[in-house]
């Protein structure tokens, strides 16, 4: 009876050392996909995602405004004219790329929307799209916007509508 007492005894701290051992087997580390986009264009965007940087290897050392949005959405139309200068105002140091979501279009469709509202930079199209927008949390409200530092870090994260002076200040700090 002694015996078997003392080896239960034996047994538990071994039993709490396997079970806490860092080194389990079962852990799973954090993985952070690396990511494709395609443009309308045929252009490939590729992204490599950590925690909270997104890497484009396309615009590396250029300040990105990711613009989530839908070509049936009203305030993401209005917004197109504003991106446009300051996409042309900034253009050695910042680049927009827009994600269509919640939206089925062609890229043919697509490049006849982009002709329509005069978008020059970057306009990706696909299922790999709605991917990358679940990476991040999900795109509950159109437009979303990101906007990363140079760095890939993310600095700011915008919600519908954005005031053309906001957004330019924020470019601004952006780039430097």
């Amino acid at each position: 009876m002694q015996f078997k007492h003392m080896a239960f005894f034996a047994i538990i701290p071994l039993l709490v050392f396997v079970a806490c051992d860092s080194k389990n087997s079962t852990e799973e580390k954090i993985k952070y996909p690396k990511i494709s986009l395609t443009t309308v264009r045929g252009v490939n965007l590729e992204i490599i995602t950590s925690e909270n940087t997104l890497a484009f290897s396309n615009y590396q050392n250029k300040a990105l405004l990711i613009n989530f949005f839908a070509t049936w959405c009203p305030p993401c139309r209005a917004e197109f004219p504003h991106l446009n200068k300051l996409r042309e105002k900034y253009k050695n140091d910042f680049e927009i790329i827009n994600i269509l979501v919640s939206d089925k279009k062609s890229n043919e469709d697509m490049l006849a929307f982009m002709n329509e509202f005069n978008i020059q930079y970057p306009t990706t199209n696909g299922v790999s799209n709605e991917l990358f927008a679940q990476h991040l949390g999900g795109i509950k409200t159109i437009p979303t916007m990101y906007l990363l530092k140079k760095d890939g870090s993310i600095m700011e994260k915008y919600k519908g509508m954005v005031p053309e002076e906001m957004l330019e200040s924020d470019i601004q700090r952006a780039i430097k």
